[in-house]
């Protein structure tokens, strides 16, 4: 599945002309590695920005800490929030941000290991998916990038 969704999005972003920008906590990079793992991509892909912590949430995308503070890093806010600003930070068309918990550790009973928000962001619309991804850290976060390709695929020709 991993190769048919990762070519998929990557036909689809080509045919479309469409171009694409995403903020990365939990996934570290896999997301934006999956969307340049096939030759073209530098026709759509413009920016990946790996933002773990939640400085660099503030800092680099300017997300405001009391929205941090009021709603957890790893919330529905703060992914909208992080899909939005790469998306305007790149001048991108869509904007993918993804945050959530890979573990093994830092979960809680309202935020269990494997918790994800998924967020993807047009200039028409910003859509949001809260996903709970089981198995290792490294499954976690492999099921989180695919899983916003998977979206991203469902959600291109809605925009």
């Amino acid at each position: 599945m991993k190769q048919t969704i990762i070519s998929q999005a990557h036909k689809l972003l080509l045919k479309s002309g469409k171009t694409i920008a995403v903020a990365e906590s939990c996934t570290g990079g896999i997301l934006s590695s999956f969307l340049t793992l096939l030759p073209g991509s530098s026709k759509y892909f413009i920016l990946g920005a790996i933002t773990y912590s939640n400085k660099t949430k503030e800092n680099i995308l300017g997300i405001s800490p009391s929205v941090i503070s009021k709603n957890g890093a790893v919330s529905a806010p703060v992914a909208q929030l992080m899909a939005q600003k790469a998306r305007r930070l790149a001048k991108a068309d869509f904007g993918i941000g993804i945050t959530g918990i890979a573990g093994p550790t830092g979960g809680s009973p309202q935020k269990p290991v494997g918790t994800v928000f998924i967020a993807i962001s047009s200039n028409n619309k910003s859509i949001y998916r809260k996903f709970k991804f089981t198995g290792t850290r490294s499954a976690i976060r492999k099921k989180a990038a695919l899983g916003a390709l998977k979206l991203l695929h469902e959600n291109i020709y809605r925009d």
